[in-house]
């Protein structure tokens, strides 16, 4: 379910002193029913057991294919536009307590990078020629002494192209992008037992 951005500057994450020079643009919500205030490494492992794009369902990876097709045709997401080639990784500006294992570390099936992992939040990060955008996970009270997934989309557009190309996907985004991610996420919680005893590929 889509929520208010005040949902996310409201609540007092980590990344807020470290992005202020981005901008919200999604903000997501995820049931994860019977979920506990300790829960929130279960869901991120539940979510890495579950896969990324390549499990969505067949509209969605189609999306990403042809956003991928473009990228490859106008050299949208070549090396010099990402990461510590265009815009500097968020890695640089973590104080020594945020600092981890898995910072600097490839998520599987995603374009994405992570920044950090704590036990209540994680960020995630990438960057091409159109943007550079920070996937901000919480874990969040929902009202009924259980605890919900939210998912916040942090931009910082690249220029006058950057901010077309955002408007322009907005409502694939909204319309079909975040309902599929809903339904896996929601299913991967549901799910979280078997695919967290599922072994690890090498």
């Amino acid at each position: 379910m889509r929520l208010p951005n005040a949902t996310h500057t409201s609540r007092p994450w980590r990344i807020h002193e470290l992005a202020p020079d981005f901008r919200v643009e999604d903000v997501w919500s995820f049931r994860t029913p019977g979920a506990g205030p300790d829960d929130f490494p279960v869901m991120l492992a539940a979510l890495a057991a579950a896969g990324g794009a390549g499990t969505q369902p067949p509209l969605v990876r189609l999306l990403f294919a042809v956003r991928w097709k473009l990228g490859a045709l106008f050299g949208w997401d070549a090396p010099e536009t990402g990461l510590d080639s265009r815009v500097r990784s968020l890695c640089d500006r973590l104080p020594d307590d945020l600092r981890g294992p898995a910072t600097g570390t490839t998520t599987p099936d995603t374009p994405f990078t992570t920044v950090y992992e704590l036990p209540a939040e994680a960020a995630k990060e990438l960057a091409n020629r159109t943007v550079h955008t920070i996937c901000h996970l919480g874990w969040v009270p929902a009202g009924n002494g259980e605890y919900e997934l939210r998912m916040a989309a942090l931009v910082k557009p690249n220029g006058l192209f950057g901010r077309l190309y955002m408007a322009g996907i907005k409502p694939f985004r909204h319309l079909i992008v975040y309902p599929a991610l809903t339904r896996q996420w929601e299913r991967a919680w549901r799910d979280r037992e078997r695919l967290c005893a599922r072994p690890q590929q090498p």
